[in-house]
């Protein structure tokens, strides 16, 4: 934990590691708090109807102990995977710990991926179980058959072909002895999508938690202080959620407000915030965008926080003044990706803030901006911004794949994929992505699962996804689509299109353009050049931003 501190240079010039051989996630976010003060609340619970339970840690501990028998009684053991197809409610919570507790390996799965995307991500990792709910079981029944090693679904509420959940905890004891498990034994593998092809698991031990804590106290201001507590909109399902907010919190002992937006709204924002009196918040800067667009918020609400934190994308000016006068705070920004997560913050309680500049590496881990040969750039000149190992943050590897995996690194640099600025003192200004990855409303997407997904549409002859600049996402996903014979373009084709993608991947990856072209931009061996499309999207958005103006 990070202590309090004058300023950053004293912060980081006494930072030391202090990471143990034996460490099991499960056991520190929930049975330690439960054996000091079970009656301390862990999560807030918000309903869809309005109301609020709160759990608390010892009911926590409990109900994970007996999700952790029924695993193990039905020969779910070490190693094995387990997938989490649920929403931010306390029963997602108690699933991963469940998982760790059993040192089996859990993968967080978004509720809004469809059976393409899901089955990918089962296969893949060979998960043994999944815990899910009705929507999701539907979800998984139209792909069973294509997962043989997928031996139970449980449902906590019903649905085709799957255990009781609740009917099975309930025949399990409240007691349950932990696995021995060490800090780097595997823990949880998250998916995230690269740059061509599939999307890629990102494998990491149990050390991956205490490797977030340094970022994610920086980031909220020397997290945990008297009075905290905290929300966020993002999926427990990303890394932004998981292990930014929810598993960190629990390890501090900070309470979480859990609740599923259907649709996010700005207004429904600031109510959440006021009626449950939350300090700290993780808001993507989408988020904060659609909350600015409501007018007269801070006379509305009045909210003072302590600390809000924001990452994915980058922060300008506008947006800072916006949080100091609305939400009463110096909005903190980060930066790590789902490899290697939560190595750059800012910190106002440290240092001035530099709008424009997404912060200075966190203590604990060493930051850089190298060149191709894997050496640092000097001040002022870009290059790839890189992290080196060991860090105890960093990923194990990539699940099943050595050579994406080695790939991923220089020497002992490992390759964010982002190219960056170093500046004075230490900060690193973020310029973009050095690959095809699209940045939309906090989302990384990888464009060949898209594509892939297009290509499946037997309208499709050729598909290129690209990202397109847009204000309020960063960027949109757009479609270059070449027509098979005997189909022409149309407004319901392009409709058609998009709904294919949304039905089959996830709502946030389904293309919101599409251009339907004679050809593509390929190479001499036949690669489509995504640089010339970009080239041409950011064309358009720059033509479309000045046509706006001129009106």
């Amino acid at each position: 934990m990070l202590s309090d501190a004058a300023n950053y240079d004293e912060l980081r010039s006494r930072f030391a590691w202090r990471l143990p051989e034996r460490y099991n996630i499960g056991v520190d976010v929930c049975d330690k708090w439960a054996a000091q003060e079970p009656d301390k609340v862990a999560l807030l619970h918000l309903a869809e109807h309005g109301t609020c339970t709160p759990v608390s840690f010892g009911a926590l501990r409990d109900e994970s102990n007996r999700l952790a028998n029924l695993l193990a009684a039905h020969g779910i053991a070490r190693g094995d995977r387990v997938g989490i197809l649920l929403p931010q409610s306390p029963i997602t919570a108690i699933a991963h710990i469940a998982a760790f507790k059993l040192a089996a390996v859990s993968i967080p799965l978004f509720v809004l991926f469809g059976p393409e995307a899901l089955q990918y991500r089962l296969k893949d990792s060979g998960a043994a179980a999944v815990i899910t709910d009705a929507e999701g079981a539907r979800k998984l029944a139209d792909i069973r058959a294509e997962l043989p090693g997928l031996r139970h679904v449980w449902s906590a509420e019903g649905g085709p072909g799957t255990l009781d959940l609740a009917a099975g905890m309930a025949r399990q004891p409240a007691e349950f002895a932990a696995a021995d498990t060490r800090a780097d034994d595997p823990a949880v593998i998250i998916y995230t999508s690269g740059t061509t092809g599939a999307p890629k698991g990102a494998l990491h031990a149990h050390r991956v938690l205490l490797g977030h804590l340094p970022g994610v106290e920086m980031s909220h201001d020397l997290l945990p202080q008297q009075g905290d507590r905290i929300w966020t909109p993002a999926d427990w399902a990303w890394i932004g959620g998981l292990f930014d907010v929810l598993l960190p919190a629990l390890h501090h002992g900070v309470p979480v407000v859990a609740r599923r937006f259907f649709k996010f709204s700005g207004e429904a924002a600031f109510d959440l915030i006021a009626e449950q009196g939350v300090r700290n918040a993780f808001l993507p800067p989408t988020a904060l965008k659609i909350m600015r667009a409501v007018p007269e918020a801070e006379r509305r609400w009045g909210i003072k926080m302590r600390s809000v934190a924001s990452g994915g994308e980058s922060v300008g000016p506008e947006l800072i003044e916006w949080g100091r006068r609305t939400l009463g705070v110096t909005i903190n920004e980060f930066y790590g990706q789902t490899e290697c997560n939560m190595t750059v913050s800012s910190c106002a309680r440290l240092m001035p803030p530099r709008p424009g500049i997404m912060g200075r590496p966190v203590p604990g881990h060493e930051v850089a901006v190298i060149d191709q040969e894997g050496r640092r750039r000097p001040e002022g000149q870009s290059g790839l911004i890189a992290v080196r190992r060991p860090d105890p943050v960093m990923f194990l590897g990539y699940w099943n794949n050595p050579a994406a995996t080695e790939a991923k690194f220089r020497g002992d640099w490992l390759l964010t994929g982002d190219v960056g600025v170093p500046e004075s003192d230490g900060w690193i200004r973020f310029l973009g992505r050095d690959d095809d990855v699209i940045t939309s409303a906090g989302y990384r997407i990888g464009p060949g699962e898209i594509e892939d997904c297009l290509l499946r549409h037997p309208a499709v002859q050729l598909a290129a996804v690209v990202g397109k600049p847009d204000p309020q996402r960063t960027e949109i996903v757009k479609a270059y689509i070449v027509l098979k014979p005997g189909h022409a373009p149309s407004d319901d084709l392009s409709r058609e299109l998009a709904g294919h993608v949304k039905e089959r991947l996830a709502a946030h990856e389904y293309p919101r353009e599409i251009a339907f072209v004679t050809e593509l931009p390929m190479t001499t061996t036949g690669k489509i050049i995504r640089r010339e499309l970009r080239e041409r999207a950011r064309a358009e958005a720059s033509a479309e931003r000045e046509g706006h103006r001129r009106s």
